[in-house]
């Protein structure tokens, strides 16, 4: 099966602060990353699953369309900021790692790269706690994959992070 992304470069460049002119294969791998570790961990393996084929298949309609659209692409962008973020300033080519410099431009530190990926981290967890409270409202009634799972299946974590509570 090809592997579906759930969101494309155009939506990357749109609606995150990331620039135009960057390569897709200097990024794409972290929309991947993000959908797997983030996306994948809410939606559950079937549904996301489900998502996918209907991707690949170009038959992706209805509330399936309207789930990806309005509730996962917003989280799906700002998780893929946070894994690409760490690693924006590197490239690992055949001669080693190189950091990238310019002569117009100062590079940026650890501390103000780590201050951008918490607050991506902080908006993708905004837009995630709606995905997880439309999935609760929603998903008996349109979404029967996301009660599916079974076996090695990712189960769905339903619930919002709200940190720790003591």
């Amino acid at each position: 099966m090809a592997e579906a992304l759930l969101i494309s470069r155009k939506d990357v460049v749109k609606f995150t602060s990331m620039n135009g002119n960057i390569d897709t294969d200097h990024f794409i791998q972290y929309v991947k990353i993000a959908q797997d570790k983030h996306i994948e961990n809410y939606l559950g393996s079937d549904l996301i699953n489900k998502i996918k084929e209907d991707i690949v298949a170009s038959s992706l309609s209805g509330d399936y369309l309207s789930l990806v659209n309005n509730q996962v692409k917003p989280a799906l962008l700002h998780w893929t900021m946070v894994e690409f973020l760490p690693f924006s300033n590197y490239t690992i080519a055949n001669k080693g790692v190189y950091k990238h410099t310019s002569e117009n431009s100062d590079s940026v530190t650890k501390e103000e790269i780590d201050y951008l990926v918490e607050k991506e981290r902080n908006t993708a967890q905004y837009y995630t706690d709606r995905l997880i409270d439309f999935l609760n409202f929603n998903a008996s009634s349109k979404f029967p994959e996301y009660y599916s799972n079974t076996n090695e299946d990712v189960y769905p974590d339903k619930d919002i992070f709200g940190g720790w509570i003591i």
